[in-house]
């Protein structure tokens, strides 16, 4: 069956995705942080709230993190702009969550030589304007293993 929206290597995108939540789970283990998956917190407007499914999180530390691990388009390292709407909305997501969780934006690294620079980077550098003051931005290298918190 043809599947051109497909990640390459992996047997889903739902995989892939679930996949990096593994891996960012590990690497924040690593550092010290223990996150448990599928974390619900209260989310909302004014005074209606509905619980909101954030990738990984820590209750007793009030911590909330989303996992993409999106990529430049193939052919042409061309920019993903509706997958960048998700990133948008978890952004959203990310102003709406009540005050004092410390909220983690963790993202794939992946470089475009043509554009000479990361899916992140052209993020902050495009969508800036959207990103709420107490969100840090992660940029995780599966090669390496290693992640770094990238400067708004």
């Amino acid at each position: 069956m043809n599947k051109p929206f497909q990640r390459i290597g992996s047997k889903s995108n739902s995989q892939a995705g679930s996949d990096f939540e593994i891996s960012a789970q590990r690497f924040f283990a690593s550092q010290g942080l223990e996150l448990q998956r599928n974390i619900k917190v209260p989310v909302g407007v004014n005074a209606i709230t509905k619980d909101h499914a954030f990738d990984l999180g820590c209750e007793q530390r009030k911590v909330i993190v989303e996992c993409k691990s999106h990529k430049w388009t193939k052919p042409g390292d061309n920019v993903p702009s509706a997958k960048l709407t998700v990133w948008n909305e978890a952004m959203y997501y990310f102003l709406v969550t009540p005050p004092g969780y410390r909220k983690i934006m963790f993202v794939l690294r992946d470089y475009s030589e043509k554009r000479n620079e990361t899916l992140a980077d052209y993020y902050l550098r495009t969508y800036k304007h959207l990103i709420p003051n107490d969100v840090e931005f992660w940029e995780y290298d599966e090669t390496r293993q290693t992640a770094v918190k990238l400067s708004l």
